[in-house]
Formats: structure tokens, C-alpha cells, sequence
């Protein structure tokens, strides 16, 4: 096939179809099937911990420290990968490897059992890794198919194809799930898993058909291993020459922390803290506010950016900092569905405003004659990966610790004051 050219709207197109292929990830297997399925497991055995190396840990504890495994690998390898495929020319190998890897990984969760618990958080986070090590290339993408007046719209096609693509394998899965005697739903929830890894697999192979392959001649020799590591090097030591980014970058690690953990446990918060009544009230309540934060999420991103407007990004994220306090407040005491249900839908409405406000205020304080912002943006995204790392640990093993989730919330709540501290002292322009 005739390699097409850079800004043709079927390059763009194919590229931006990749988010509708590999989104379901995030939605079914992180945010709501495999939570439920993961707490259902526990549940049927009658059990809050498991033993595993000598260890009692708690079922919230042992998946959030998997999930911060996860993450800390891909804060390692991602600058490693992208230096290598900078350098080599071949993002779609490596994208095609952890869209393969992520897949193959979620099909396997079909196996996943209490009985085999090693072998199968294996089969997670390497589904995690998957996911997100395809994102690197995936991003990294953007600028090679797309001129940069065109690039905007087409990442905000491809954000619009992955919310759609998601909603509508979660609804599939829910029937499934729902329209079956309970003693079934389990293994709905397994075929649920085979269905995310065909439909990322299926699904991708259109982008692949048309990103071009960009290979090159360059050998690989062990300076280039370290490339995408000298250039962090590098935005770290013109970062601290800044003072506005250092205090922003610094208010944001903090309260990222909070916010990314809140995305991957909501879920399982929900599964074990609030009384259902029973496992069918338990499988809808949770599905239901999944997709209430994804819908709210998007008009609250709408408020946020018309608050922007008037009142500047630095207050607009105080405001949203101080917002989180009140609702982890909250969620302390929830136990009943409504207040879980209330809960997500200011959960929605603040989440979908501080994850894309916060990097377009990064991106403001970066000087305008910067030439290599790609670079600043690794920086970005690794800071926010060691942020969810942190997060993820810490509220694990405070749950583990104390034996109650509410305790890790009070937690996070410190996360958010800190940052909102923090964020009073950035320059409000």
C-alpha cells in the first residue's frame, strides 16, 4: 500500500481510531468489570485477605500494589522505549508489542482465580503495562501524521471514538452480565475479559494498516538505551531555572497523586464499602456510576474550561483542589447507594476539568521559544506515573494497615491540601 501523507484525513482517521480499539481497557477492565469480578471472587470465599509470600494482605491492598508495580515499570521503560524508537524509527513495532501484550494479557483474566493469585496478577499487570506502554508510541504518533493546526482536533476525535467505543462494550458486557441467573454472572464477567482483548485486537488493526512505519538504517549501540533518560536530564535541570513550572510542576505531583488514585479505586471502593443489598444491586450501582462519571466528566471538562476563561487556569485548579477536599470528605461517610451515587457525580464533575487543565497549564508555563517540548511532556508524564505510584502505595498499605479504605481517603484528602498550599504559591498568570 502507498504510504499516505502526513495530514490525510485517512492517516488521521486510522490514527485516531486506535483510541476506540484500545479504550475499552480503561473503562471495562479498569474502572468496572474486572473490580467487581475482583471483589466477587473474595466474596464467594468468604474472605478479606489472602496469604501470599508469608503475607496476610487485604483484597484492596494486594491490587493496589500491583497496579503501583505496574505504573513504577512504566515510568522506567517509557523514556528507555522511546529513545530506542526515536532513534530506530520503529514506533509501530513497539506499539503493535504492548497493544498485542495488553490483549493477549486481558484475554487471559478469563483464567484469573484466588487459587492461581500470583499467576493471575501477572496476567493484570501485564494488561496494565500493555495499555499504557501503547500510549507512549501511540502519542508519540501525533506529531508524524498530523500538522500541528490539525493535531487539537484530531486528538479530541480520537478522546470522542474511545468514550463511544467503551460505552458501548461496557453496555454489551453489563447485558451479558445482567440477563443471566446470578450463579452465571461470573462467568460473564470472563467472557467479558475475552471480549476487551478481541475488540483491542480486531479494532487496531485498522490503525495499523495505515500509520506508516518510519524505520531507518540506525543501529542500536548503548548510548541510545539512555537517550530518553539524558533528555529528562536535561528538562529537569531547565526546570529548576523556572521558577513558576518548578512550583506548578511541584503542586502538581502532589495533588496528581490523589487524583489518579481516585480514578483506578473508585471502583473497588464502591464494590466492598457501600450496602448494596445484594450482588445484582451491587454489579448495577457500580456500572451505573462508572458511566455517570464518564458523562458528567465531560461537562464538567465544558464548566471548567469556561471558568478558565475568566477566572485563570491557577485559581480555576484551586478551586477544583478544594472541591476534591470536600468530596473525599464526603466519601468518608458514604455507605448507602445514593450517597455512592452523589459522590460519583461530582467525582465526574470535577475529574473531567483538573486532568486536562492541569496539562494545558503546564504546557502555558513552558517558555514559548522552547524548541523540544516533547521532552517537557515525557518529564510530564513520568512525574504523573511515579505520582500514581506513590498514590497507589500509600493507600494500600494504609488500608492494609488500619483494615478500613476510609482511613486511605482521609489520606488523600492531605494529598489535595498540600497541592492546594502549593498551588497558592504558583503565579496566577
Amino acid at each position: 500500500m502507498q504510504q499516505l501523507q502526513k495530514g490525510d484525513s485517512k492517516l488521521l482517521n486510522a490514527w485516531a481510531f486506535y483510541d476506540w480499539a484500545n479504550s475499552v481497557y480503561a473503562l471495562v477492565i479498569s474502572s468496572t468489570i474486572f473490580p467487581l469480578y475482583y471483589g466477587a471472587l473474595f466474596h464467594q470465599k468468604n474472605i478479606e485477605e489472602i496469604v501470599l509470600f508469608g503475607f496476610s494482605i487485604r483484597s484492596e491492598a494486594l491490587i493496589s500494589y500491583v497496579t503501583a508495580l505496574g505504573f513504577l515499570i512504566i515510568a522506567f521503560i517509557s523514556p528507555l522505549l522511546s529513545g530506542i524508537a526515536d532513534y530506530l524509527g520503529n514506533k509501530k513495532f513497539f506499539l503493535k508489542l504492548f497493544c498485542y501484550v495488553g490483549a493477549i494479557s486481558c484475554m487471559s483474566l478469563y483464567f484469573f482465580s484466588l487459587d492461581t493469585v500470583i499467576l493471575s496478577l501477572v496476567s493484570y499487570l501485564l494488561a496494565l503495562i500493555g495499555f499504557w506502554g501503547s500510549l507512549v508510541f501511540y502519542n508519540s504518533y501525533l506529531p508524524d501524521i498530523a500538522h500541528k493546526e490539525q493535531q487539537d482536533a484530531i486528538s479530541a476525535k480520537g478522546f470522542s471514538l474511545g468514550y463511544v467505543g467503551s460505552v458501548v462494550l461496557l453496555l454489551i458486557c453489563l447485558a451479558m452480565v445482567m440477563l443471566v441467573a446470578d450463579n452465571q454472572k461470573l462467568q460473564m464477567m470472563r467472557y467479558s475479559f475475552l471480549l476487551v482483548g478481541v475488540w483491542w485486537l480486531g479494532f487496531s488493526q485498522y490503525t495499523y494498516y495505515y500509520l506508516p512505519n518510519n524505520k531507518n538504517e540506525n543501529k542500536l549501540h548503548k548510548n541510545v538505551l539512555f537517550n530518553g533518560f539524558k533528555e529528562l536530564r536535561k528538562v529537569w535541570q531547565q526546570i529548576k531555572e523556572l521558577k513558576s513550572l518548578r512550583r506548578y510542576l511541584g503542586a502538581f505531583f502532589v495533588y496528581s497523586m490523589a487524583v489518579q488514585t481516585i480514578m483506578i479505586i473508585a471502583a473497588y471502593f464502591g464494590e466492598k464499602e457501600v450496602q448494596w443489598g445484594s450482588d445484582s444491586n451491587r454489579t448495577i450501582g457500580l456500572i451505573i456510576s462508572i458511566l455517570v462519571i464518564q458523562i458528567i466528566a465531560i461537562f464538567g471538562a465544558l464548566l471548567t474550561s469556561r471558568l478558565v476563561l475568566k477566572y485563570g487556569n491557577v485559581k480555576v485548579l484551586i478551586l477544583l483542589n478544594f472541591l476534591w477536599i470536600l468530596i473525599c470528605t464526603y466519601a468518608y461517610f458514604v455507605i448507602t447507594p445514593n450517597d455512592f451515587y452523589i459522590a460519583a457525580f461530582f467525582v465526574g464533575l470535577v475529574m473531567g476539568g483538573i486532568q486536562s487543565l492541569s496539562r494545558s497549564t503546564y504546557s502555558k508555563f513552558i517558555p514559548e521559544d522552547t524548541k523540544d517540548t516533547t521532552s517537557f511532556f515525557s518529564f510530564y508524564d513520568v512525574a504523573e506515573k511515579i505520582g500514581i505510584v506513590i498514590g497507589m502505595f500509600t493507600y494500600g498499605y494504609i488500608a492494609d494497615v488500619t483494615g478500613k479504605i476510609q482511613n486511605a481517603i482521609l489520606f488523600l484528602i492531605l494529598f489535595f491540601v498540600i497541592g492546594l498550599l502549593l498551588l497558592l504559591r504558583v503565579p496566577k498568570k
